[in-house]
């Protein structure tokens, strides 16, 4: 009872603070569940890794990350049910400096932190938890507010700080709204930070169309232009307004079809490019081959330019991804990125065996010295170059 002793007095100290209310909110209501559960369970995930890098030692990594969670579940009438998750994300990983030199980086922070008010058709989600949306697999447009990394097996991703809302309709159109605050790092494709305690806000609509749906989605932040990565362009205001639309679609048509696209407007006069367009286009089909052969291939196209539809800088990626499993036990995946702009290839393979409980991978990579691909991605410099990463991970 302490802890939470602790959190009120911080949340009288600091009521201005949104992200302590939240936080403290959410933690005070898992107490309540937790006090009187309907359902109570833990889970946790622990996995280790080394990746060697054949030309650069400094590129080269050995660590052991933890993920612990707990989620419970209280059926309040027969229409509505509130649960929560709560879990912690630990690691710990030697980056070396040289062969004789391990530079040391461990930490200890929430994963998941949320609390979830629900009938059939409407949801409340309040607290750090993930947001994600669209139909791409490999290079997303609407990867607005996580990082999910295409290559990585665990899908490790970030969440946000903020309230979430969703409602079905009994015609299958949903529609979302959701405010988040206190996330003032980068996330997603996004170059600039959000201003800190600037709130954020946005929208979706899904509705069906044909054998698929389609989606109109709206965001819209002010951007901190007092950072490092703004320090070069010489502003004298320090935030700006950036305004986010994007639409994307689905279908089933004998093979799997789907776009994304993303608009975005800073607007800022200073600002060099203040426009900036993404563009995916991806199909997926499974080959009746053996076990069966599962191709995805997508083309993605971003672009930042002065006026909205002027040709700017930018890059274009082409992507296949090749999925076969060998058995029972053991699964082969393979991706291949063409860089058109460039003339580049980068090359991804990982030779997975699952258990019960725990799994191993075997990765390759053979890639420019230099990534353009994947670039908001903290760890894609593990990648750069050729190597090897193997993998354990223990689920329980």
């Amino acid at each position: 009872m302490s802890s939470f002793n602790v959190n009120i007095s911080v949340l009288n100290r600091k009521m201005y603070d949104m992200k302590q209310v939240l936080i403290v909110s959410v933690m005070m209501m898992f107490h309540y569940i937790q006090a009187l559960p309907q359902s109570l369970e833990t889970q946790g995930q622990l996995s280790g890794w080394a990746t060697i890098n054949g030309k650069k030692i400094d590129r080269s990594q050995i660590g052991a990350r933890y993920i612990l969670g707990l989620d419970a579940e209280k059926k309040l009438s027969k229409i509505y049910t509130l649960t929560a998750e709560l879990s912690i994300n630990a690691y710990d990983y030697g980056q070396f400096e040289g062969w004789d030199d391990i530079k040391n980086i461990g930490k200890i922070k929430p994963y998941r932190m949320w609390l979830r008010f629900a009938s059939s058709r409407f949801e409340a989600r309040a607290g750090l938890q993930k947001i994600s949306f669209g139909s791409a697999s490999l290079l997303r447009p609407l990867m607005w507010f996580d990082r999910i990394d295409p290559r990585d097996p665990l899908q490790i991703t970030d969440g946000v700080y903020g309230l979430l809302l969703r409602y079905y309709f009994p015609n299958n159109v949903n529609i979302w709204f959701w405010d988040l605050i206190g996330n003032d790092k980068t996330k997603g494709w996004e170059f600039f930070a959000t201003r800190k305690e600037e709130p954020e806000y946005g929208g979706r609509i899904q509705v069906p169309l044909f054998t698929g749906e389609m989606a109109l989605t709206f965001h819209r932040r002010k951007i901190d232009l007092n950072t490092e990565n703004a320090s070069q362009l010489q502003i004298c205001s320090d935030s700006a307004p950036e305004n986010r639309i994007g639409l994307d679609g689905k279908w089933d048509i004998g093979v799997g079809l789907w776009f994304e696209g993303t608009m975005i407007k800073q607007n800022c006069d200073i600002l060099p490019f203040p426009y900036q367009r993404f563009l995916n286009i991806g199909l997926d089909y499974t080959i009746g081959l053996g076990n069966g052969l599962h191709v995805l291939s997508e083309y993605f196209r971003f672009e930042t330019s002065e006026k909205p539809f002027n040709i700017g800088e930018r890059f274009i990626f082409s992507a296949v991804s090749l999925s076969y499993p060998l058995g029972l036990l053991d699964n082969i995946r393979g991706m291949v990125y063409y860089d058109s702009e460039n003339h580049d290839w980068y090359r991804f393979i990982d030779w997975q065996r699952t258990y019960d409980r725990w799994s191993s991978h075997i990765m390759g990579f053979w890639n420019p010295e230099q990534f353009q691909i994947y670039r908001n991605i903290t760890e894609n410099n593990l990648f750069a170059g050729k190597g090897v990463q193997i993998m354990v991970v223990i689920n329980h």
